[in-house]
């Protein structure tokens, strides 16, 4: 027994310093993240961790006491992390999906995307361009017309608009309460309905565009149109975006169906599906935004040309993040 003690005392002492330099770089990767070791500190981590694990084994193998093999087991499963799989911080995590992950990804799904925005743009032109007081409550739910219909007099409209009464400041939330749930049910409807081959997400594109389409005709009708795309625009631009990235998600998984490439159907669902989630996500996200806007600026904000800037500015910002943007030297793909 006495000469285990004297070999341990030995095996320690020609390698405790290397234990003890390892462990303050782990302690400091722990505390404040990888970024913050030197140069000089990450070329020696993996040079240490490796020594660490050459000590362990040793240790092993002759039978060392139990208090110094807990201690370099410790040791070395907290050094592998710190070596190979750092857990990020969730601010680092943040900031790198929306800085860098997030809008690259919705490039990489741009086609798809891109076809979500013509399918609604093509049903609220058609929407428009057909409005028909005797075909309006065939296109239009009832939840989301509120009880303005072809028959509802102008200056109901216009009330509802403006929020010039109690009444109408009611009925405005109403409808400012039904495009935001329905303009996210369509969103995720048209992700999730993307793995039955993406029918059902071009009809459900098409027909959000045709539902807004003829609610423009009825004001457009009555010379509201102008009022009522400012009144709408603020919070559409950001919620009707939200929308397209999700059918554009949808799409995306329903071509890796029907062309999944030479790795096969599972491979291409596992990665575009992984890609599509991440754009729904921040979709998700947009969507909230969409309703903070939607219930504070239009509410306190009644002038045209402040709702119709507002709505430029946002068009302008989302532009210049997903297509303007793009990923410095050296970025990998997420």
């Amino acid at each position: 027994m006495q000469g285990v003690r004297l070999r341990s005392s030995d095996f320690r002492r020609e390698r405790e310093r290397q234990w003890r330099q390892l462990e303050q770089l782990v302690a400091q990767v722990e505390r404040k993240g990888l970024k913050t070791l030197s140069a000089a500190e990450l070329h020696r981590l993996p040079g240490l961790y490796r020594a660490a694990v050459s000590s362990l084994s040793v240790a092993r193998s002759i039978s060392l006491d139990r208090n110094m093999l807990d201690y370099l087991e410790s040791l070395v499963a907290r050094a592998y992390f710190c070596v190979y799989g750092v857990k990020p911080r969730t601010g680092s995590t943040l900031r790198r999906f929306f800085s860098e992950q997030w809008p690259e990804l919705v490039r990489r799904l741009s086609a798809g995307v891109l076809l979500a925005v013509i399918l609604m743009g093509v049903g609220l032109f058609v929407g428009y361009a057909l409005y028909d007081p005797e075909s309006f409550h065939a296109i239009v739910p009832e939840a989301m017309s509120q009880g303005r219909t072809p028959t509802t007099s102008t200056e109901k409209l216009r009330e509802v608009l403006y929020g010039g009464s109690d009444q109408g400041g009611e009925e405005l939330g109403l409808f400012a309460t039904f495009l935001f749930t329905h303009n996210a049910k369509i969103g995720l409807l048209s992700f999730a309905l993307g793995f039955a081959l993406g029918l059902p997400t071009l009809l459900l594109l098409f027909y959000n565009g045709l539902v807004l389409g003829a609610m423009a005709g009825l004001y457009a009708s009555r010379g509201l149109g102008l009022e009522f795309w400012a009144w709408v625009l603020p919070h559409g631009v950001t919620e009707l975006l939200a929308v397209c990235l999700c059918g554009g998600a949808g799409l995306a998984v329903a071509l890796a169906l029907i062309r999944p490439g030479r790795f096969g159907r599972l491979h291409a669902l596992v990665v575009t599906g992984r890609r599509a989630a991440l754009v729904v996500l921040g979709a998700v996200l947009m969507f909230l935004l969409a309703g903070v806007i939607e219930g504070v600026f239009r509410q306190v904000v009644h002038h045209v040309p402040s709702r119709l800037g507002l709505a430029v500015a946002t068009a302008l910002l989302w532009f210049a993040y997903f297509v303007l943007r793009r990923p410095a030297v050296g970025e990998q793909e997420p």
